[in-house]
């Protein structure tokens, strides 16, 4: 028993909580640590988390960094053409639901693509077959074939940059 407890004790975790606890808090005080502490501590014995499925994951962190610069320029493009959607005096753009193919050969790899795909606006992730690795995507701008086509190119496009930039083996 007292070896199953402390194989869940991970010091970076319980560090991260004690830092999260404090940015809650608004303050590093002893008392904030302390409290940290018993966080961490009672989060990790009493509600064990799964290890993190890194197997195979290798970062290219040269793409990596290419990757978010392009990833916040395609931010600003987005947003400035989402708000041009809002304001404009037209009739409200189609939306539209599309199943899309996301091949990624590990699970947190197919988590950082959601994420980084969910965080842009115009587009976002409503399903995710972890099985047959589909995304069902629900789409803001969608008047024709050209956008959910621009939009499936846009999804493929994501998912070979992350098996560049982190399932190189």
């Amino acid at each position: 028993m007292l070896r199953k407890i402390r194989q869940r004790l991970r010091p970076l975790f319980i560090l991260w909580t004690i830092a999260m606890w404090c940015l809650l808090m608004g303050e590093v005080t002893w008392a904030n640590l302390l409290a940290g502490l018993g966080v961490g501590v009672l989060v990790a014995v009493a509600l064990p988390l799964p290890a993190m499925p890194i197997a195979g994951i290798k970062v290219h962190w040269g793409l990596l960094l290419a990757f978010i610069a392009e990833w916040l320029w395609d931010l600003l493009v987005a947003s400035v053409k989402v708000a041009w959607l809002a304001v404009r005096r037209q009739d409200p753009p189609r939306t539209a639901i599309v199943t899309l193919p996301m091949r990624v050969a590990n699970e947190l790899v197919l988590y950082f693509a959601c994420v980084s795909y969910n965080l842009q606006p115009g587009g976002t992730i409503t399903d995710i077959d972890i099985a047959n690795r589909t995304l069902t995507i629900h789409l803001l701008d969608a008047d024709d074939d050209v956008d959910l086509q621009r939009e499936a190119n846009n999804v493929a496009e994501l998912e070979r940059r992350m098996i560049r930039i982190f399932e190189r083996v």
